[in-house]
């Protein structure tokens, strides 16, 4: 009979691997405040991310595993998460307390990017992730509206805008510090600035993601964003048509010349289901975004349904994810809010797998 000790228990703990990282939760160093009394063992898991869709088959894993341990009689494991901070570039400032930004972006307008962008950032949030969110589409701000928050003003502290809150997300918007229909009429060098002023003069404070919620194309907005700060990755948002995938393969094209990882693509307005019948019909053609990723070699982060409960969403200033929670495209979007997770762990956590192979 084995001696129940901390290495015993760690043994153990080692037959647990990681599936994205294709580690082990010991060697990732997700064991945490590991304490033996007598037969009672006690330790946390601290996964990569809140939105982790392993966690409760994680849990459940360890807790067997380490009950079936000699000397064991009770096991208590505590589920936390600790989202890695992103990997920086030498020439590019980080955004202070800022761990992971990730730009949500499309080819082209009418694609739902920025219903992709607020319902990704709620989820998160809702999962227990500490979230921003930046609209800056400066030229059509339309996120405060998505979030109930058109009325909301910015304060200031010191020479920092302190960003508005709603469902638990951060939000600054030109819709909140230029509000009603007067239009922005700037051009590329003040575009820049602005971007700069989103990202530096407010206090996001300690976030880790912060979504963007990009104008659509592959503009001045983009280009700014790649060259201001260390962008953790970019989600492509495209439909079915062809139309869109033609103006979603120019935006990837884009982000990996700036050198900003894709970390996978959504496609939106996938299918409408039918409310009487609950038949689906491909109004927009049908896979094309899992192609899309399949011919690029990037994730495919999931389809989002059509549904009036979006648009009504959206219009009530309601997130789909919270005003109805238990519609298809909520379950969808916090799918993708899943998968959007993982990928962005997968990329912070590239440079310690990569000391974890040269030091074995």
């Amino acid at each position: 009979m084995s001696q129940l000790n901390e290495g015993v228990v760690l043994d153990a703990l080692r037959q647990i691997k990681d599936p994205d990282l294709h580690k082990d939760i010991v060697t990732l160093g997700f064991i945490k405040d590991l304490k033996i009394d007598g037969g009672t063992v006690s330790f946390r898991i601290v996964l990569t991310t809140p939105a982790c869709p392993v966690r409760e088959e994680m849990e459940t894993s360890a807790r067997e595993l380490v009950t079936a341990i000699p000397g064991v009689q009770s096991v208590n494991v505590t589920m936390d998460a600790e989202v890695p901070k992103g990997r920086g570039l030498a020439d590019k400032v980080s955004v202070p307390g800022v761990k992971n930004i990730v730009a949500v972006s499309s080819g082209k307008g009418g694609v739902g990017k920025s219903t992709v962008a607020v319902n990704l950032a709620v989820s998160l949030a809702r999962d227990g992730a500490r979230v921003g969110l930046m609209d800056a589409d400066v030229y059509g701000p339309n996120v405060p509206i998505m979030l109930g928050a058109s009325q909301a003003r910015p304060e200031i502290e010191g020479n920092k805008l302190i960003p508005v809150e709603a469902f638990g997300v951060k939000l600054i918007s030109m819709a909140v510090l230029q509000p009603g229909d007067k239009p922005l009429i700037v051009r590329g060098p003040i575009l820049h600035g602005l971007v700069k002023q989103f990202l530096t003069d407010v206090k996001w404070g300690e976030l880790d993601y912060l979504i963007v919620d990009m104008p659509p194309g592959t503009g001045d907005v983009q280009l700014s964003l790649a060259q201001l700060v260390p962008v953790q990755g970019a989600v492509l948002v495209t439909t079915p048509q062809e139309v869109a995938l033609i103006d979603v393969r120019r935006a990837l094209r884009m982000f990996e010349t700036v050198a900003v990882p894709v970390l996978g693509v959504v496609e939106n307005m996938s299918y409408f289901i039918a409310p009487d019948t609950g038949n689906r019909y491909h109004i927009f053609g049908e896979g094309g975004g899992e192609r899309l990723a399949q011919e690029y070699g990037v994730a495919f982060l999931g389809s989002i349904p059509m549904g009036i409960e979006v648009r009504e969403g959206g219009d009530k200033g309601i997130p789909v994810v919270v005003g109805h929670p238990e519609s298809p495209q909520a379950q969808a979007f916090r799918k993708v809010a899943e998968e959007v997770a993982r990928q962005v762990s997968i990329e912070a956590m590239k440079p310690e797998l990569v000391v974890l192979r040269k030091s074995q």
